[in-house]
């Protein structure tokens, strides 16, 4: 009886021919193939400078090396913020002083929303508590990070609602406690100038 080759050896055997095919012919591409990025480096590039409001990509502090999952489901990368103030607002839905707060949020945010973004940390609830609050107070344009983990809360050492952490251009926290709405206005706009 003759020798019988299993399918599995000559899958293999093909295999192992067209992968050494492939590999003495990868440096043919030309010029174009190795001048390409490496697939994840679009991740690791700079921002577009054009698309940034304060010109040219400031370098990242640690205090906005985070990421997060707004309510809408949109990824949120702080990093895109270096170079401005921000203010991180920390707030629970069912927080009766975080409710009257917001009402002062949603009238200021629009105006400064370029120059000092206020970005809503949500936690302490559960996730349609948290999207009725933004849609009750007419929060929606404004980015809200879902944080029901308690992730930045704990990263920002902040133990109560409603809090406030203010964050020069610098990438210092200038201030984290409670604000009323005047003074977080006057804050804000100051910052702006």
């Amino acid at each position: 009886m003759g020798s019988v080759t299993s399918p599995v050896r000559r899958t293999g055997t093909v295999t192992a021919a067209l992968l050494a095919v492939v590999l003495a012919t990868a440096g043919c591409g030309g010029p174009d193939v190795a001048a390409a990025p490496p697939a994840d480096s679009a991740a690791s590039a700079p921002a577009d400078p054009a698309s940034s409001p304060t010109g040219p990509a400031a370098p990242v502090p640690d205090t906005l090396r985070f990421t997060g999952t707004t309510l809408t489901g949109a990824a949120f990368d702080a990093a895109t913020l270096a170079g401005r103030p921000v203010v991180l607002w920390f707030w629970a839905p069912w927080c009766a002083s975080c409710a009257s707060q917001a009402w002062t949020i949603a009238e200021i945010e629009p105006g400064f929303r370029t120059t000092v973004p206020i970005i809503g940390v949500a936690g302490l609830g559960e996730r349609k508590a948290m999207t009725d609050f933004v849609t009750e107070f007419e929060l929606g344009p404004m980015p809200q990070i879902e944080d029901r983990a308690g992730v930045l809360w704990r990263r920002f050492e902040v133990v109560e609602q409603s809090t406030f952490v203010i964050i020069d251009r610098d990438g210092r926290v200038i201030h984290k406690g409670w604000l009323d709405g005047e003074d977080l206005t006057r804050r804000v706009t100051a910052l702006a100038a």
